[in-house]
């Protein structure tokens, strides 16, 4: 995918219409996607035995860099409820993003369905155990494959009223008028898989080959019709590496003040797809507030450095089932300039869940804490002592190393790239073996020492907030030398605590 997207950022386009410009690497590797594409059909179909469909292209405008039409492949259960909505006298046709990720190459798609068919009609034609009503007032069947995985069905439809966050839609229209309605061209391309067919009726194909995202229409009243198209169309172009069409981009900026009527959830999700969808998010977000989004959304992030946005590009990009937190990462790498408090404050706004408020904060809180004196000891060139490795790690603490790390190796990457003088990668990649490594050996926590609060009130110690600094400062020393962690030792230090303690609130009291 990597690649792809590098190949594919040398295209260009020109604003005529009529000539794009396009890179012999661009066009090479959608060749062989299509060839691919077309051996991995007929392997399906001779394994299958069904019969094999035509690949001839349907007419595409004069000027085109794709040397055929994909062969579209939608997989074998989207096939079959298309088959069986056309066997009951309906019309199905693919939709949305998966034809137009298909005609750019993409792999792993999320197949959706546009039919003639009314919701009570689909859910009668699978019936209700099949069937899920995931939002049958917009017209939105799941209907469940044989293994139990839902595919969105939707009527045909078009708006009858908006307010810019909420749609009342009309059913029994045509496909054109369903593509009509929708945000952008790339998005309104629609396949039959039966007639092996596509409609384009605003033309979306000649828009991926000239890499532009453009409004289906009027791009005011599009924009208008929902608000949260604005913060979409910024998504795709900063995703495809494409440009935003200027009357779009115009739309878009008039649109912004009023990006403060769509729902905190709504803008929570286009950030979460953002960070998730987007190889280098720092493009979508100075565009966010290049048009005045953060202004009216997240004002905080408003005023910080557009440099500062760049760290989220050098954090690792979600996608990875074994990884969910590279997400919730690339969250504190964008609020990272923000202290742990305001961080909260903002996520807190977006309805983000406890659990990624709880993490961010905590990241941002050991951030600033120790950040800037770990910098300042790798930069020295000398290596901390295993006593400073333990004292981070209690700071930072057990769990957090992993997060911590790849955290301070952003921000780092995206200053040196700024040209600032930063700890070394490979001084900071031993830094986080060491720090791991002392994370799952040493004593750098209360529930590490040999003796807990029991044993101090057993030795006489009273309870209170006074046994609670003594506790810390025996944590403090057995950081320092791990070899004290021996409950002789530990009583002995407490005991000589306790009473300091009593001698300090005894000179107090005297005096006071």
């Amino acid at each position: 995918m990597a690649r792809f997207r590098a190949e594919t950022s040398v295209c260009k386009y020109r604003h005529d219409r009529t000539q794009p410009v396009v890179s012999a690497a661009f066009a090479h590797r959608t060749r062989a996607t299509v060839l691919n594409a077309i051996r991995r059909g007929a392997k399906r179909r001779q394994a299958t035995g069904l019969r094999p469909r035509s690949i001839v292209p349907p007419l595409l405008p004069s000027v085109s860099i794709f040397p055929l039409v994909p062969l579209l492949s939608p997989p074998q259960a989207v096939l079959e409820i298309a088959a069986a909505l056309e066997r009951g006298g309906y019309e199905a046709w693919c939709v949305g993003g998966a034809i137009r990720d298909a005609l750019l190459g993409h792999p792993d798609l999320d197949w959706d369905l546009a039919t003639s068919a009314r919701p009570g009609e689909v859910r009668e034609l699978f019936g209700h155990r099949r069937t899920i009503p995931v939002g049958i007032e917009f017209g939105t069947v799941g209907v469940l494959d044989a293994r139990g995985r839902m595919h969105e069905v939707t009527t045909f439809r078009r708006d009858v009223r908006t307010d810019g966050r909420h749609a009342e839609v009309e059913f029994g229209v045509s496909l054109e008028s369903d593509l009509a309605r929708r945000d952008f061209t790339i998005n309104a391309i629609a396949y039959s898989p039966k007639l092996d067919e596509i409609r384009d009726p605003f033309g979306g194909q000649l828009d991926l080959e000239r890499r532009v995202v453009r409004a289906v229409g009027d791009p005011i009243a599009r924009m208008r019709e929902d608000r949260l198209r604005a913060l979409r169309a910024i998504r795709f172009a900063a995703r495809f590496n494409f440009a935003i069409e200027p009357a779009t981009h115009r739309a878009i900026e008039e649109s912004a003040p009023m990006l403060d009527r769509l729902s905190r959830e709504r803008i929570k999700q286009e950030l979460d797809k953002t960070l998730e969808q987007v190889q280098r998010p720092s493009a979508a977000l100075a565009t966010w507030r290049a048009v005045g989004a953060f202004k009216a959304l997240i004002p905080v992030l408003d005023s910080v450095p557009v440099e500062s946005l760049a760290v989220v590009d050098c954090l690792g990009m979600p996608g990875l089932a074994g990884r969910p937190a590279r997400r919730t990462i690339r969250f504190a790498g964008l609020l990272a300039t923000l202290t742990a408090s305001q961080a909260a404050d903002v996520l807190t706004g977006l309805r983000a869940s406890k659990h990624e408020i709880q993490l961010v904060s905590t990241l941002l809180d050991r951030w600033h804490r120790v950040g800037t004196e770990i910098a300042s000891t790798l930069e020295s060139g000398e290596a901390p002592n295993d006593a400073t490795n333990r004292r981070w790690v209690a700071t930072i603490g057990r769990l957090h190393i992993g997060p911590f790390m790849r955290l301070a190796d952003g921000w780092w990457s995206a200053a040196r790239a700024a040209g600032a003088v930063v700890p070394e990668p490979r001084a900071v990649r031993s830094l986080h073996r060491r720090l791991l490594a002392s994370a799952l050996r040493d004593p750098i926590d209360l529930g590490s020492l040999a003796i807990d609060g029991d044993d101090l009130r057993r030795a006489g110690i009273p309870p209170g907030p006074g046994l609670g600094r003594i506790l810390q400062g025996l944590l403090v020393a057995v950081i320092d030398d791990p070899t004290r962690n021996v409950t002789d030792w530990l009583l002995h230090e407490a005991k000589r605590l306790a009473a300091a303690e009593a001698g300090t609130s005894g000179s107090s009291g005297g005096r006071a």
